[in-house]
């Protein structure tokens, strides 16, 4: 707790608004009178190219706060919540969903106020009942090894336990980003019970806890572990970066019981990491903040980051289907079609730091 709260304090956070002021597109030159503000925790590089395009667009000038690598939305979300009486904000843009359905509870996000930016058949495990937030833009949590030390690489939480990697073994600290919402994930699939167990035998295994999942990346190219936990889009680049990296899946069913114990799987369908968007309450100006909303939860988005190097998977039908992308929640055997319940997931997150702060020592 001592470590997360200076990671917080230390956070660096800034605009990066007001750094394009000579790269502007000559075609659609941002209004200064129209300037919304946007916060997110979306990774720079892609939100700085949204962005961009938006203010192409519609001539509208945003300003945009980012977060750092090690306390991804966590910072941000403590930001918002501390201004919740006197809002400078417009719209949240969230690289996960949790911060953004703990900053609903609080009454920092407006009801009602994303409803209409997606359709009515938007799959309900990604939006908020009373549309305060919407989930679009899929990454997957991964097993990411080194292919020249990993013959056989893990292809499930359970064989990361496994004594043959023992030492070899890393994540990003739990505290933070979406290895926090993988950890609630598997309260939610296992149990906090179940969930305690499979991290004692991780820290048993002598799992290595590193500041985000980029850095996880880098620590299995680097040969300082063979197989980690992380993101989609953060093995991508690193293979951009010339590593020597791949990436492994759960199996969207395993019928495979471990004689003698528990065997501890979770179905790729359900550890799908949507980004978030949600309008702020009161926000200082409300028209432009639905205006970028929108845009942000558009298909053009989704098309957008999914033909970047992030790799984003959209969430819109009609689009998945013009990609050939196969619907949400499919694939074999018993409850693949069950995609994950965030709201509920999220109710077990502070006691599933509680049970990594305890096991890992954090």
């Amino acid at each position: 707790m001592q470590r997360m709260a200076s990671l917080l304090i230390g956070a660096a956070l800034v605009f990066f608004g007001c750094e394009r002021a000579g790269n502007e597109s000559q075609a659609t030159k941002p209004d200064a009178a129209q300037r919304v503000t946007l916060y997110t925790s979306v990774d720079d590089e892609f939100a700085r190219m949204v962005v961009a395009q938006f203010e192409q667009d519609t001539g509208i000038r945003v300003d945009v706060l980012g977060d750092t690598e090690a306390t991804k939305t966590t910072g941000l979300v403590t930001r918002l919540q501390s201004e919740k009486d006197d809002p400078t904000c417009d719209v949240w843009w969230s690289s996960e969903p949790m911060g953004t359905i703990l900053l609903a509870r609080d009454g920092v996000l407006a009801p009602g106020a994303i409803e209409g930016t997606v359709g009515a058949d938007w799959p309900s495990a990604f939006r908020a009942d009373d549309w305060t937030w919407v989930g679009t833009a899929l990454r997957r949590r991964v097993i990411v090894y080194a292919p020249d030390r990993v013959d056989s690489p893990p292809t499930s939480m359970h064989e990361l336990i496994d004594p043959a990697f023992k030492g070899r073994v890393g994540m990003a600290r739990p505290q933070f980003g979406t290895t926090r919402i993988h950890m609630a994930l598997l309260a939610a699939k296992w149990g906090l019970a179940g969930l305690e167990d499979w991290l004692s035998q991780l820290e048993a295994n002598g799992v290595r806890l590193y500041d985000g999942n980029a850095t996880v990346v880098r620590a299995v190219a680097m040969g300082e572990i063979d197989v980690a936990m992380t993101d989609t889009d953060d093995v991508w680049s690193g293979q951009r970066n010339g590593w020597d990296v791949q990436f492994t899946t759960e199996p969207a069913y395993d019928p495979g019981a471990m004689s003698g114990g528990t065997r501890y799987v979770l179905p790729a369908d359900q550890i799908l990491i949507p980004n978030t968007v949600a309008i702020v309450k009161d926000a200082p100006n409300p028209e432009l903040a639905e205006r970028l909303a929108a845009y942000l939860s558009s298909p053009t988005v989704e098309r957008l980051l999914y033909e970047s190097t992030s790799g984003n998977h959209p969430v819109n039908a009609a689009l998945r289907d013009e990609l050939g992308l196969p619907p949400l929640g499919t694939g074999d055997g018993p409850g693949a079609d069950a995609l994950p319940s965030y709201e509920g997931a999220s109710r077990l997150v502070e006691q599933a730091m509680e049970a990594c702060e305890r096991v890992l020592g954090l």
